[in-house]
């Protein structure tokens, strides 16, 4: 059975970030770049949203018994194809998971001028997952 408190604490997890990434999306782009304290704020938020997002994922993936994925970006194939999150997001939930995977094994290697421009232009994407899961809520 789907538990529908885990996932929505895990809501409030996404929905409590990106309200701090709404917040950074203030600054220009020389102050964000230009103080460490902005950029590994948004670092860690965008990667506990991706996590909060695996995790109702991989929650979703049990209780309905759903092929195992074989990868963080496989977590969003399999939802979508099944029809549990919007398949045209599905290119854009991948880009998140593998971005996820770039901030934390691959630290060393991201800009944060990538960091920013996610900040300036994607935190919508954010928006219509948890758009999607809220649907799926609805229904049970």
């Amino acid at each position: 059975m789907v538990s529908i408190d885990k996932i929505r604490n895990k809501l409030r997890v996404i929905t409590s970030c990106q309200d701090k990434l709404e917040q950074l999306k203030t600054y220009s782009e020389e102050e964000f770049l230009s103080d460490f304290r902005l950029t590994d704020s948004a670092r860690h938020n965008l990667q506990i949203s991706i996590e909060a997002m695996l995790d109702i994922c991989n929650h979703l993936i049990a209780r309905h018994s759903l092929e195992i994925p074989q990868s963080n970006a496989e977590t969003f194939t399999v939802l979508c194809k099944h029809g549990l999150l919007n398949p045209e997001m599905q290119n854009t939930y991948t880009a998140m998971a593998r971005f996820r995977n770039r901030i934390v094994h691959m630290y060393d290697d991201v800009d944060n001028r990538d960091i920013f421009l996610i900040v300036q232009k994607h935190l919508n994407d954010y928006h219509h997952f948890i758009d999607d899961i809220v649907r799926q809520l609805g229904s049970k």
